[in-house]
């Protein structure tokens, strides 16, 4: 605001009488609050407030200043919320008469101006004398639950009351109509967003953002653990990627003691597997036989005890006999070292903390099934050349603890990563980082002092099921490989055997399978970053690949230093058959009269950028198959752009040279002068827009 203006609405309250009455009449008679911003009344407000302070003798007080109140709690239910706190503290209302207050935000209420009630009482903290389920209901039917979230923000009391309203209402057999229909007409109600997985979701955000404990809402934590046990039995029996001891182990500490879980469990038993199977898991929880279903208590009179619940499942014995299908740790076992004292660990950082190392990082926790928190890491895998080290992060914690030197191990990983000397390999790395923040505070910034670190992070992609050349009986159990799986595939010939990937970190001893695993996730990430520093430019990376790879300081996963997704799905990344012979001899200059192109589905900014250049430019639609750009091709004489894995089906149905695999992540602008390079397409200043009508 001009200095002049300042002045003028000081003058303005220096000549008035009662500067606190005159400026209700000017809020009152106004008509600029609509529109967004800062407004004349705004500015006027917060100088009378800076007045005040300056002229203390303006203040007014008794029936005056209540006569003031009266008319501000009117102005305040319709003024824009940047004027609240100003006027709230010119007219001193945190004095006024809280029954007074009380009433006038219960008559907003009952007006059904539910929003502007619950923002008055926030500001003049009224909710402890209010009705928790009462201001809130009629704010979540209209999906405003960040209101909701601020009105309980400081009191622990309502917190605990609203949650166990939520959990109520998600009871099962409870009609959530029951609540609705008390709010028939309630403008802008949402009853889409008003349902039991909101809630649901409400409910554990809140949990989390308040720390309150769990067991206060029973309905919504045994409604996520039976959401949990659908999947752990869709993973073993479905999909066949979960182990029988993984899924044991996940069973059992999902279910725990919980009698209604144990009966779905039951249920679920029967409807995956047999009668007898069913039985010894409810001889495990000590089922009483008057709960169970009729066959299941006829199986468990038959049944001897056992302790373990055997596994006759064809599938596992098929996976034990197709493990030669997946990546093989290329080093002796005695070279898996598991660490949980100090004094191992030392010998541990002497040899990873030397300059020109190169380690590959990975860590593990306990799957958290979309339970309340972040998880804590449990195993912290670092991998060299002739040997991998894995560290028993509780253990070690615990230990530090005991010894009153909590920050020791700490203190060594922030040296590892903020070392420029060592390249640290790693795969969403970022993610990794955060958890490692969440298991100690003081790693809690590693993100933004982590140099020299190579993210072999891609995108999870729909896949093909299988690659050509592998058996059809395979597609019975194997899975589509994703994530790091593909990564390993594409660039060392074999994917992951990830069965392990779900099992309970936590708990110890670790299965044998569980370390191969673990080292396995480690150093593999060597084998991928040594093959594609050997040979870059077959796997579409530049050839000064550790220029291109290697963050110099954060690896936030924007970072431009890191791979985008085409250069890490490597074979599919090659920008074209004949690319390798690119820098020797380049296409001759032609003009962007004579460039015809069809663009796939996934380039649509592209195409339209190389149209305004002049380039003749065909699109594929939105629900257009990748292969039509094909068809087009081959019937127009045109190039195919496109991106990511469709570059493998189409650059085989095109000439040598004709389909050209462009860098997703990138803006148009940046993917078109890749293009015009790559064609040496020569662009003069008539040819731009003159496609355009």
């Amino acid at each position: 605001v001009s200095q002049q203006l300042k002045e003028e609405i000081r003058r303005g309250f220096a000549g008035l009488e009662d500067p606190l009455a005159g400026l209700l009449d000017m809020l009152e008679s106004s008509s600029d609050w609509k529109g967004k911003g800062h407004s004349l009344g705004y500015y006027i407000t917060t100088e009378l407030q800076l007045w005040i302070k300056e002229h203390p003798a303006v203040q007014q007080s008794g029936i005056k200043l209540e006569k003031l109140q009266a008319r501000v709690l009117r102005i305040l239910a319709q003024c824009p919320a940047n004027l609240l706190d100003p006027l709230i503290s010119i007219y001193q209302l945190h004095t006024a008469d809280r029954n007074y207050l009380l009433g006038h935000v219960s008559h907003l209420y009952h007006k059904g101006d539910y929003k502007e009630a619950a923002i008055l009482s926030i500001k003049l903290k009224l909710q402890p004398d209010q009705d928790v389920e009462k201001m809130c209901t009629p704010l979540l039917l209209q999906d405003k639950t960040n209101l909701v979230e601020d009105y309980v923000g400081e009191y622990p009391e309502l917190q605990s009351k609203l949650l166990h309203i939520l959990d109520t209402w998600c009871e099962p057999g409870f009609n959530i109509r029951d609540i609705t229909s008390q709010y028939q007409g309630l403008s802008r109600y949402k009853p889409d967003k008003f349902n039991r997985k909101m809630l649901s979701k409400l409910v554990f955000r809140l949990l989390d953002r308040f720390n309150v404990d769990p067991a206060l809402c029973p309905n919504v934590i045994n409604q996520r653990h039976l959401r949990t046990l659908n999947y752990l039995f869709y993973k073993r029996f479905v999909e066949k990627t979960m182990t029988q001891e993984n899924w044991t182990d996940h069973v059992q500490s999902t279910v725990g003691e919980n009698r209604w879980l144990q009966g779905h469990l039951i249920q679920l038993l029967i409807r995956y597997c047999d009668l007898n199977t069913a039985a010894r898991w409810a001889q495990r929880c000590n089922l009483p036989k008057e709960v169970l279903p009729y066959g299941v208590a006829d199986e468990l009179q038959k049944l001897q005890i056992q302790e373990r619940v055997e596994d006759a499942s064809k599938a596992d014995n098929y996976e034990e006999s197709k493990k030669k299908d997946y990546y093989q740790l290329p080093i002796p076992r005695a070279n898996i070292h598991f660490l949980q004292t100090w004094e191992e660990t030392l010998q541990c950082w002497e040899k990873v903390l030397q300059p020109g190392q190169v380690v590959g990082i990975d860590m593990e926790w306990r799957p958290s099934f979309g339970m309340v928190g972040k998880p804590r890491v449990s195993l912290l895998q670092m991998a060299l050349k002739d040997e991998v080290f894995l560290l028993d992060l509780p253990r070690l914690l615990e230990q530090a603890e005991a010894e009153g030197e909590k920050e020791k191990l700490p203190h060594f990983i922030q040296m590892l990563y903020s070392d420029a000397a060592i390249t640290k390999l790693g795969y969403g790395m970022s993610g990794d980082l955060s958890s490692l923040g969440a298991t100690w505070s003081a790693l809690t910034d590693m993100n933004k002092q982590a140099q020299s670190v190579v993210d072999l992070l891609t995108v999870d992609k729909q896949v093909d099921v299988l690659s050509p050349e592998q058996h059809c009986e395979d597609r019975e159990f194997r899975q589509p490989e994703k994530g790091l799986s593909l990564l390993v595939q594409h660039v060392l010939g074999k994917p992951l055997d990830k069965t392990e990937q779900l099992s309970n970190w936590e708990k110890r001893p670790l299965r044998e399978e569980q370390i191969l695993y673990a080292a396995s996730d480690a150093y593999c990430l060597l084998e991928i970053y040594e093959k594609l520093c050997k040979d870059p430019v077959s796997f579409g990376l530049s050839s000064d690949l550790t220029g291109s790879l290697v963050g110099k300081a954060s690896i936030k996963p924007r970072a431009k230093k890191q791979l985008n997704k085409q250069e890490v799905l490597s074979p599919f990344g090659q920008q074209c058959k004949g690319s390798k012979k690119e820098p020797s001899c380049p296409p001759a200059p032609i003009s962007p009269k004579e460039f015809s192109v069809v663009c796939d589905n996934m380039l649509q900014g592209l195409g339209r950028y190389l149209r305004c250049l002049g380039v003749d430019v065909q699109m594929l639609e939105n629900d257009d198959d990748h292969r039509r750009a094909a068809e087009i091709a081959r019937q127009e004489g045109r190039v195919i752009l496109t991106s990511g894995l469709p570059y493998q089906t189409l650059q085989s149905q095109v000439a040598e040279g004709r389909c050209f695999s462009v860098n997703c992540s990138e803006k148009a602008k940046e993917q078109a002068l890749q293009v015009l390079k790559h064609f040496n397409v020569q662009v003069s200043l008539a040819d731009i827009f003159s496609r355009c009508q």
